[in-house]
């Protein structure tokens, strides 16, 4: 066999990965037509998987005329169709967009070819405003944007720009791992979290971002969806990195301690007199309670190590991408070549 067939053989496996698109949805009668059109297109060889959410009008119809495979998913919110969308789909790669028609589909061969070629675990499609109407991206939402990824990148690391873009490639890897537990918009907040904490490879493609098809309404409040975001955020801090939170906790009631104790001591000293005690064992409570918090931390952080032991354990369990081309590589080779 020819070098130039062997990589065309090559080529031919990596187009059979198994390649599903999930797309979640409420009430996008009007544009997701226009995105498993754009699916197949861009990716003939993939199964596109339309997960409605209880919606109020044609969705479902509406897709399944278009060729999806429809599953409707009635507990609302988007977190709770991430959790279904993984668990009941099978596939070596799963591309998920938001099904607004806002996000460029002719990227997702794009976005493949990286997560294949650096074996990579996710990669972002990161939002690039197209520049054909200005309310598109707009200002508040780009500066909630930055300041909710920069927390996140302060609190556990990591480079991504936008963090809560809808467009993204996994690996099935990662999607058999993701213990997804939240509910609705926060779950980009979640799955950033995920990759960062087990340390995944991951990468960010910018894709260009449109407006939405003319009389379709968006689903998101700047603000309730914003707050929600951001207590996921301190959740997930809580839970991942309990000792650096307790221990804030921990300095700031010894500080409050020392507030009070020394000018305490310093009558004390003067007097030989404690003429406050109310405030003597607020001081001593403030302190035991710094110990106690402290003790706490260790403990949970113990905890969290585990957990995070256990869910390493499992994702390594399950074959990474480049291993699942290189296997149908083997496959799709003649017996006498292998």
């Amino acid at each position: 066999m020819t070098d130039t067939e062997a990589s065309s053989l090559r080529d031919d496996s990596r187009r059979a990965l198994r390649i599903a698109a999930v797309i979640p949805c409420y009430n996008e009668a009007l544009a997701i037509a226009q995105v498993v059109a754009g699916f197949r297109a861009a990716l003939p060889e993939a199964e596109i998987h339309v997960f409605d959410n209880n919606s109020s009008d044609d969705t479902a119809a509406v897709a399944r005329a278009a060729g999806a495979t429809v599953t409707h998913v009635a507990l609302r919110g988007k977190g709770n169709v991430v959790r279904r969308m993984f668990a009941d789909v099978e596939a070596d790669v799963y591309v998920m967009v938001d099904g607004d028609a806002t996000y460029d589909t002719g990227a997702a061969r794009r976005l493949i070819e990286r997560l294949v070629r650096d074996n990579l675990d996710m990669v972002v499609g990161s939002r690039v405003d197209d520049g054909h109407d200005a309310l598109t991206y707009r200002a508040g939402h780009r500066l909630g944007n930055r300041m909710l990824t920069g927390a996140v990148a302060q609190l556990f690391g990591g480079g991504l720009t936008d963090m809560l873009s809808g467009y993204r490639v996994f690996s099935r890897r990662y999607a058999k791992s993701f213990p997804a537990l939240s509910r609705g918009f926060e779950t980009e907040t979640e799955l950033t979290v995920h990759a960062l904490e087990l340390r995944m490879p991951y990468a960010e493609e910018s894709t260009a971002y449109s407006t939405r098809p003319e009389g379709s309404v968006s689903k998101l409040s700047t603000y309730r969806d914003g707050w929600r975001i951001l207590k996921t955020i301190c959740k997930l801090f809580v839970s991942e990195r309990p000792l650096q939170f307790f221990s804030i906790i921990a300095a700031i009631l010894v500080a409050l301690s020392v507030g009070l104790v020394v000018p305490l001591f310093m009558t004390y000293m003067h007097t030989g007199l404690v003429p406050r005690l109310p405030t003597a064992v607020l001081a001593t409570g403030s302190m035991l309670g710094a110990m106690l918090s402290f003790v706490c931390g260790i403990v949970m952080h113990t905890v969290t190590l585990g957990r995070q032991e256990t869910k390493r354990l499992r994702y390594l369990a399950i074959p990474g991408v480049r291993e699942n081309a290189s296997r149908r590589d083997s496959d799709s080779l003649p017996p006498a070549s292998r």
